[in-house]
């Protein structure tokens, strides 16, 4: 009778994977996930097709001229302004959502009483859904006067690091200020991703801690995080992939400007994005090729980016799986 137990499961388990519901399913999400390597791979297509064009009749480095005129004669443009602005921008951005992210979820997770966890949850909820032009617009009409200020005292005491030098007068309409409403941003997403994952750990391991005799933030240093380590990189590349690729938010309250500075105070500078959004409706034929490349790179950098997430992750479960 015990041995042919495991028989009858096998052949109930076999027999579930051939009903029609199970062949149909199994057949629509293969052809999802085929559909969407399809269309990732003709946006690719596209994009370097539209790229090459642009790149054999640009008279200059594609990847070192610090001027964008694909109308001059000859034409002249190159990303080396955009990618430092994109990535200086969003490194800011990363640098300052992450750790105040993190703290908020375990704060909604771990520390706040149910009646002020659930509000907080749907406040945050609320902020990842506004649309980015409203940011922009905060940004311009409240963050930038009021950040003055700030960069005055940045200046003072911080000038000596090169990067807070402020060389020239002017609004805050800067790097760094684009790094701060990108931060903001991006906050409520990371911030929802990592509390559903601290939410996810096991119970028994926050309350064998506790029988140990750990603290509430002891609990959290060796059971909490550790566990949502993975989800906790996730929702910061979840995020990065915004702050990468916003446009209206940046177009709204950069100064942009085709001059290369390590000064974060000053006025100017670009993103791939603001750059395309800006220039678009005004570019020729040709001009709309040059932004098409500008944006396969912000294409590769995104793939790059998610593609190195998921390499993280996938070692972080290895070597979680081998300590287990």
């Amino acid at each position: 009778m015990a041995s042919t137990t495991p028989d009858i499961r096998r052949s109930r388990r076999a027999k579930g994977a051939t009903r029609p519901g199970d062949r149909v399913f199994s057949g629509l999400s293969r052809g999802s996930g085929i559909t969407l390597l399809v269309i990732m791979a003709a946006i690719a297509v596209f994009l370097t097709y539209r790229a090459v064009l642009a790149i054999s009749k640009d008279s200059t480095n594609f990847f070192t001229t610090f001027e964008w005129n694909p109308a001059g004669n000859p034409p002249v443009f190159g990303i080396a302004v955009l990618a430092f602005g994109t990535i200086v921008s969003s490194i800011i951005a990363m640098v300052i959502a992450v750790p105040v992210a993190i703290g908020i979820a375990l704060f909604i997770s771990h520390y706040a009483p149910r009646k002020l966890a659930k509000p907080l949850a749907y406040v945050v909820d609320l902020l990842a859904a506004v649309p980015s032009i409203i940011y922009g617009l905060w940004g311009a009409i409240f963050l930038v006067p009021y950040l003055g200020g700030l960069n005055k005292w940045l200046d003072q005491y911080l000038g000596w690091t090169y990067v807070f030098d402020k060389s020239s007068d002017g609004v805050a309409r800067n790097m760094f200020t684009v790094g701060i409403l990108l931060a903001i941003m991006i906050l409520p997403i990371i911030t929802n991703v990592t509390r559903e994952v601290f939410l996810q750990v096991p119970r028994m391991h926050e309350e064998a801690a506790l029988a140990l005799g750990a603290t509430r933030w002891e609990v959290i240093r060796m059971s909490v995080l550790p566990f949502g380590r993975s989800g906790i990189i996730s929702a910061s590349m979840l995020g990065l992939g915004r702050a990468l690729g916003e446009t209206m938010a940046v177009a709204v309250v950069l100064s942009p400007s085709f001059v290369l500075s390590g000064h974060l105070l000053d006025p100017g500078g670009g993103t791939f994005a603001q750059n395309i959004a800006a220039k678009f409706n005004e570019a020729n034929e040709y001009g709309r090729d040059a932004l098409i490349a500008s944006g396969l790179v912000l294409f590769v950098i995104t793939l790059l980016v998610n593609g190195a997430a998921r390499m993280i992750i996938a070692r972080r479960k290895e070597y979680s799986g081998a300590n287990a």
